[in-house]
């Protein structure tokens, strides 16, 4: 997936989300630790990070960098994961799950678009953990 693919579904998702209720805006231009701000059905400030997988995984993986970010943010805000893939989407409310122990991943350096990989500390979510949208 090219940049312009993923920005473009990171905004048809905020679309989608604010048909059932949701009031957000795409932050993706630029560069910050969440592609969404704004606010849940339920009037709570959230912000969402959104990851698209070209294949299915079982776990779903965060950067512990991205999520320690998210969750150095005010209390009051609502942090959530979206993930996307072949099997269906995946939405995590960060503040509600207790997070698992840290694995050592072979991750892109900085983006998906380099080619060289690094070790990082990531965080493999139990799909069990999410509220699923819907299922492919």
């Amino acid at each position: 997936m090219d940049i312009k693919t993923i920005e473009r579904l990171e905004k048809s998702v905020i679309t989608i989300l604010k048909i059932d209720g949701w009031d957000l805006d795409w932050t993706g231009d630029g560069y910050k630790h969440y592609d969404a701000t704004g606010y849940t059905p339920k009037g709570n400030p959230c912000v969402i990070e959104m990851k698209f997988r070209n294949k299915y995984y079982k776990e779903k993986m965060l950067e512990k960098y991205k999520y320690d970010k998210l969750m150095k943010m005010d209390n009051k805000i609502v942090k959530l994961y979206f993930v996307n893939d072949p099997k269906g989407n995946y939405l995590y409310w960060l503040n509600k799950i207790k997070m698992p122990e840290p694995v050592e991943m072979y991750c892109p350096d900085t983006t998906i678009w380099t080619k060289k990989r690094i070790l990082k500390p990531v965080y493999l979510l139990n799909e069990n953990d999410a509220t699923r949208i819907n299922l492919n």
